[in-house]
């Protein structure tokens, strides 16, 4: 009879990485502020939410404090207290963000964050196959833009995935709005093309930062970047999901080359 299984360390070092490949969720499960208490199809990530603090917490707190900000991100902050944040986030330190916090500041401390991740959060290896995509139209391009997302792994999909939400986010509040007062509601003017450009550089590198000719990028792969960036934005809910048909597909094949994955996930639920 098959193994019984209780945790992902019981598992075969094969079946373990093949559950680590498996980017694939329910969109209930995408959704931040999902009600709890309700029952939810099965879904086949059964892999820890994997989003660095640092990311997180800056994120949160842009999203209470910065979403009508002018110009979040273009404008300058101070780099002695970005420093020591990002010192405090180094140290292990749980730091909290509050409203004594500058906006401009941890807008700061996000951007430098992904800028000088040892691998950016699009892998390298990865750059040439993303920047091909914005050749392409339609139904096509975010369709493979979806099969190289579910090439990443699991840290970097997760935290991709609550970084382009939260410029979703931001860029859904660039215009001014009014409250029910009446009154005018400034907008933050960060458009999807303006975090596009700001952010397109961070996410996707060629060259690893301070090596030779690594900011020396040329118009059309700037230009790609800031589209490729643009389209991830833009669709990321759709992308980050895998249909219905696919996820029985994955759960056929694994019923029949590795029963024990499909046990685990079921005891899981």
């Amino acid at each position: 009879g098959a193994m019984s299984v209780d945790c992902i360390t019981d598992l075969s070092d094969n079946a373990s990485e093949l559950l680590e490949a498996l980017q694939l969720s329910h969109p209930l499960e995408l959704h931040p502020r999902r009600s709890r208490g309700k029952k939810k199809p099965l879904s086949l990530n059964p892999i820890s939410w994997q989003v660095p603090r640092i990311v997180d917490r800056c994120c949160a707190h842009l999203e209470t404090h910065g979403l009508q900000t002018v110009g979040i991100f273009r404008v300058g902050s101070s780099k002695k207290r970005v420093q020591q944040l990002r010192e405090e986030f180094d140290q292990g330190l749980d730091v909290f963000l509050d409203e004594h916090h500058s906006v401009h500041d941890v807008a700061a401390l996000l951007k430098e964050f992904l800028r000088d991740m040892p691998d950016p959060l699009i892998p390298r290896e990865l750059y040439g196959a993303f920047l091909s995509t914005a050749t392409m139209e339609g139904p096509a391009q975010l369709d493979t833009l979806q099969l190289l997302l579910f090439l990443l792994p699991p840290c970097h999909s997760d935290t991709l995935l609550r970084l382009l939400r939260f410029l979703a986010e931001v860029a859904r509040h660039a215009e001014s709005s009014w409250d029910p007062e009446g009154r005018q509601i400034p907008g933050n003017k960060m458009t999807v093309s303006n975090l596009a450009t700001v952010f397109g550089p961070n996410i996707l590198q060629k060259e690893k930062p301070g090596e030779k000719d690594a900011c020396a990028l040329n118009f059309e792969d700037s230009a790609a970047i800031i589209l490729v960036l643009q389209r991830l934005i833009e669709h990321h809910h759709s992308l980050f999901m895998v249909s219905p048909e696919m996820q029985c597909d994955v759960l056929r094949r694994l019923f029949q080359t590795d029963p024990d994955v499909i046990e685990y996930l079921l005891r899981r639920k």
